[in-house]
């Protein structure tokens, strides 16, 4: 009887140990990837397509063979454009989904919200929207601008090609503009403009009545020095406000408007009349003329079954990001996240726009410039670029508090906010 039970528990420990065994090889036999995009809320209007972009990708991913040999998995899960959500399903996804890496956040208040939790769970999150900079995690990666790759060089460009004397720093009121918008008004002053020459505003979300703000900026305008507005304004506030510019008779030869989170997504579906002429800055516009683009457009349109669907510049930040991910765990072997992000320093992957973009050791990516021209078909027609890439800069060289800081993830150094000064580090990231 003894030789039966022990029989018997021998088979059922055998048995166990069969299903434990399979059960590991099931769940080793993909890697999961997070996506971290609102899907509901008033963010979802851009989201939702950075969701879509990152489910091409893995799928496109996929059919090449995945990566180290397996599938990739999506998790996708919705924040709703809830910033203390972002938080909760960031730790949903690391902790409960076992995610290798996070694709997502929007607006930076997202992002920060996020940040604490990709650095208390050691995971990666690839951020692919512009920001304010000022901070730097060895657990996120910068994939969109910082100001240097875009509020800057924009600034350069009205200064010296179209003569701009008067600066009205338009933005909606949270950190990204006001952060922003602290850097240019330093820079500003660093090139000698007067500060009765700047005019700095901020509004609400969604804000819709501009018919005071546009008048004090047409009344700055009158003095007799080229004046351009540098705007911030995020979301649908953007379509009353360049209808207000219309309505009293501000043309964009008076006073030009150079926008940072106007992109074609924001652009498409509306009535763009009121906005031709006007700018933006980015580092990508579905308009450039590259193979790789071309190929991106008719990929992303046949993915998605709508030929008049748009591509912009935070699809191609996920395109990068996703392909320096990709191309850094294959070179380290694994997805180990210690592992992954001291191999994605320097990697270097083809952008959109017909060059190559690099990690740096600060977590930002090298990338060009561009200025385009809004037309009446919802597209921009670029007037500028810069010669080449432009390193991003985690730190402003234009704040006091910044410009003897830099951020270096490499050892020894393996900080992101080392004083040169003082030679010390004075924290993980901000």
């Amino acid at each position: 009887m003894k030789k039966i039970t022990a029989s018997i528990s021998g088979i059922a420990a055998a048995v166990a140990l069969t299903f434990s065994a399979s059960h590991v090889i099931a769940a080793d036999d993909t890697i999961k990837v997070g996506i971290l995009h609102s899907l509901s809320g008033t963010m979802a209007i851009s989201e939702t397509t950075l969701k879509d972009t990152m489910l091409m990708l893995i799928e496109e991913q996929n059919a090449k063979g995945g990566v180290l040999g397996k599938k990739l998995e999506p998790v996708v899960v919705d924040p709703a454009s809830n910033w203390p959500l972002f938080a909760e399903k960031g730790r949903e996804l690391i902790d409960k989904e076992d995610v290798s890496a996070i694709f997502g956040c929007w607006t930076s208040v997202s992002r920060k919200s996020v940040l604490p939790v990709v650095e208390e769970l050691n995971s990666l999150l690839f951020y692919p929207v512009q920001y304010e900079g000022e901070e730097s995690s060895k657990n996120v990666f910068y994939t969109g601008a910082a100001p240097n790759q875009q509020a800057i060089p924009a600034v350069d460009y009205l200064m010296n090609d179209l003569g701009v004397k008067r600066w009205v720093l338009a933005g909606t009121d949270y950190v990204y503009p006001r952060t922003t918008n602290k850097i240019l008004e330093a820079y500003l002053k660093s090139k000698g403009v007067k500060e009765e020459d700047i005019m700095i505003n901020y509004t609400p979300f969604g804000h819709s009545d501009w018919q005071s703000i546009v008048s004090d900026v047409k009344k700055f305008g009158s003095a007799g020095k080229k004046t351009a507005v540098v705007s911030t304004i995020n979301g649908d506030a953007n379509v009353p406000f360049y209808k207000e510019l219309g309505n009293q008779g501000i043309s964009s030869e008076q006073i030009p408007v150079v926008a940072f989170s106007v992109g074609e997504e924001e652009l498409s579906g509306i009535d763009t009349k009121p906005l031709v002429g006007h700018l933006a800055a980015w580092n990508y516009f579905m308009s450039v003329e590259e193979e790789s683009n071309e190929e991106f457009i008719d990929s992303w349109q046949s993915y998605i079954k709508n030929q008049d669907r748009v591509t912009n510049d935070p699809m191609e930040a996920h395109y990068i990001g996703f392909n320096m991910w990709v191309e850094a765990v294959e070179k380290a072997g694994t997805t180990d996240p210690s592992v992954v992000q001291d191999a994605i320093i320097g990697v270097a992957v083809p952008n959109l726009t017909g060059g190559i973009s690099t990690m740096l050791p600060n977590h930002h990516v090298t990338k060009p410039v561009l200025i385009g021209e809004i037309q009446d078909d919802g597209q921009f027609q670029v007037v500028w670029q810069t010669t080449g890439n432009v390193a991003g800069d985690a730190w402003s060289d234009f704040l006091p508090g910044s410009k003897d800081i830099i951020s270096d993830w490499r050892a020894p150094l393996s900080c992101g906010n080392y004083n040169v000064k003082t030679a010390k580090c004075s924290g993980q990231n901000f």
